[in-house]
Parts: structure tokens; sequence; C-alpha cells
């Protein structure tokens, strides 16, 4: 019977002699209540009926909500404000002696310092700089929390509500900055537009011009053709006319020709004067055509 008690004393004494923590955990161990030892994760020992397990340390990130709270911005402005705070333990004695209530502290310091941070915004500021408000107070928190052995990962704000007053005339400036970017976007496209219009007339013009000149110069290079031509064609007549000259039949046809111009000349004279002039002998006529030989002999000997 004594063994069987005896036995049974072993084992329980055993049994709270080993100890199994748990991973990412830690527990503060008190003896004769006082700070004897941490024990982490994995096998332990302690003396059993005098050590005791004074705390369990969780060692994991932990999120902690922060509840609504109103805060002034430096502009005067009501604002309901809550975020979420994320820390973990990284000393468990500082967190076990240091400290009633992390949580709670780590918390209402949270609070505070989002009250203070936010005191020194204005409203603008308190949304276009969100993340440089989170860091605020993520280092004004580490700052303070540092002999509690905590350490204060990041904070974000879920949600910042302004009064409705400020929110209709947040969306009554939203409305007035996008009607403002409509209009210019507008005017933007007219002025763009007529640029193009007047781009387009412009080339129009220039393009009439250029046809109008290249018509001009291709007009005076057939005038120029054709005068050429004209001139080319005259003198291949006159010289025909010349060659033609020095031969007998030319002679005989030339004095014919002028001859008749002469008859012609003086039926003119005597259709347009009362006076008629009658040659004063038949050789005139002569004379005229040898006078009209002699010049046309002159120039081919001029020419040869």
């Amino acid at each position: 019977m004594i063994s069987v008690v005896f036995f049974i004393l072993i084992f329980l004494a055993l049994k709270n002699a080993i100890k199994f923590v748990p991973q990412n955990r830690a527990w503060i161990i008190e003896r004769f209540g006082k700070y004897q030892s941490t024990k982490e994760a994995g096998l332990n020992f302690i003396i059993p009926f005098i050590d005791s397990i004074a705390a369990d340390r969780s060692l994991k990130e932990q999120a902690q909500d922060v509840p609504s709270q109103s805060v002034i911005t430096k502009d005067n402005i009501s604002l309901a404000v809550d975020g979420v705070l994320y820390f973990r333990v990284l000393d468990p004695y500082k967190a076990t002696y240091g400290v009633d209530d992390y949580n709670f502290a780590v918390t209402q310091l949270a609070k505070t310092t989002m009250r203070s941070e936010l005191g020194k915004m204005d409203l603008d500021r308190t949304f276009e700089e969100r993340n440089q408000l989170n860091a605020s107070i993520v280092s004004s928190i580490n700052q303070a929390a540092e002999p509690w052995g905590i350490q204060v990962l990041r904070y974000e704000i879920k949600d910042i509500v302004p009064p409705n007053s400020i929110m209709e005339s947040m969306e009554a400036q939203m409305k007035a900055e996008r009607v403002k970017r409509a209009q210019i976007l507008e005017s933007e496209g007219d002025r763009q537009a007529a640029i193009n219009v007047a781009e387009g007339q412009k080339q129009s013009k220039v393009l009439a011009a250029e046809a109008d000149k290249e018509e001009q110069v291709l007009k005076a290079q057939g005038e120029a053709k054709a005068i050429l031509s004209v001139a080319e064609a005259r003198a291949e007549a006159l010289k025909l006319v010349g060659h033609t000259a020095n031969t007998t039949p030319g002679q005989k046809a030339i004095q014919l020709d002028l001859a008749s111009k002469a008859i012609d000349a003086k039926k003119a004279i005597a259709k347009e004067s009362s006076i008629v002039l009658l040659p004063e002998s038949s050789t005139d006529t002569t004379g005229i055509v040898a006078s009209a030989m002699t010049i046309i002999n002159s120039l081919n000997n001029r020419k040869t």
C-alpha cells in the first residue's frame, strides 16, 4: 500500500516537473512568488510544488482592434476614426511585469497617439497622407511601449468619417472639380478642332497656290515652245524662199508675185481715193519689179 502511494507521488512529481512549452509561446516561471526563469518552446523542467507558471505569453503577431473615437484636426474638424493595431511580444518578462495588461495598454496608447498625430494635420492631409500618418503612429507607440517588451509592427486606419456637413461640402467640391475638368477638356477639344480646321484650310490654300503656280509655269512653257516653233517655221520658210530666189524659176515667181501685189495696191488706192494715178508708161510696173529684184539679190548676196 505504501509503495503504491509512493509510486503515485513520484508520478505526480514527474508530471509536474516535466513541461512541454508550445511553439511561439513563452512561460514565466516563479519560485515562491518571485520570478525564476522564462521557459521557451520545447522540453523544460521545473521543481514540482515549488515552481509555478505565472504567465503564458504568445510570441505570435497579434491584431488588436482600436475602437472608433472622436478626433479634432488642426483646422478644428471633428472626425470619427478607428483602426487596427498589429504587434507582438518581444520580451515576455517585461510584458508580464512591466505592465498589468499589455493589450489594453497598447490599445489606449494607440488611441491617444492617433489623436495627437491627427491634431497636427489639416483635414485634407488626413486623407492624402494616410500612410505617413500610420508610420508616425507606429513610431510613437514603439517609443512608449519599449518598457513593456512590446513591438508594434504596423497600424492601419480603417475609416475616417467626417461630419455630414463636411461630407456634403466635399461632395460639392468634387462635383465642381469634375465639372471644371469636363469644361477644360471640352474647351481643349474645341481649340484642337479649330486648329485642325485652320491647318486644313491653310494646306488647301497652299496646295491651290502650288497648283496655280504649276499651271502658270506649264502654260508659259507651252507658249514659249509655241513661239519657238513659229519662229523656227518662219526662219525655215525664209530660208526656203531665199534658196528658191536664187533660181531662174524662183526669180520669175517673185517677179510675178511682186507685180500682182503692185496691181492690187493700186486697185486699193483707187477704191479709197477719188483721184486715180495712172502710170506714165507701161514700163512702171516692170521698173517696180526690177527694183524689188535688185533688193532681193542684194539681200541674198549679203547672206552668202
